[in-house]
């Protein structure tokens, strides 16, 4: 096997992005989708569907929310952040499967999946940058 196959077999089976976690909550498959971000982060808007976990609580937390064996996907705000590497990385010491939504917040939202506020459920607009417009 080469070089490039391991290493894109490898980064595949250790990160998402925003279509496929929002294919995988749509056909139903099982895991916990958890935004690591401040209070104030997610108050603004999360992924619908996620959980609130900061990463500074996952050690303490994690295991009371979330059964052992669980796939998790964690995100931050933004691929500029590395906020969900650590929340990935808080996830992995504590033997769960995990994976990094590559993009974050960011990018589920600029690619028009669902953000939940606490005002309620909003989809916006597509970003023609990241996305087909039609």
């Amino acid at each position: 096997m080469t070089d490039a196959l391991r290493h894109y077999r490898a980064k595949l089976e250790f990160e998402t992005d925003g279509s496929d976690t929002y294919a995988a909550q749509k056909a139903g498959e099982q895991f916990v989708l958890v935004d690591t971000r401040s209070a104030e982060a997610w108050a603004q808007g999360r992924a619908k569907g996620a959980i609130h976990m900061p990463t500074r609580e996952i050690a303490d937390r994690a295991a009371s929310v979330i059964p052992a064996g669980t796939p998790v996907v964690v995100y931050c705000w933004s691929p500029g952040c590395n906020g969900g590497d650590k929340g990935a990385l808080a996830f992995a010491e504590l033997g769960y499967p995990v994976k990094l939504m590559i993009g974050g917040f960011e990018y589920w939202k600029r690619e028009g999946y669902p953000v939940v506020t606490d005002e309620g459920e909003t989809r916006g607009l597509v970003d023609p940058l990241v996305g087909p417009t039609s």
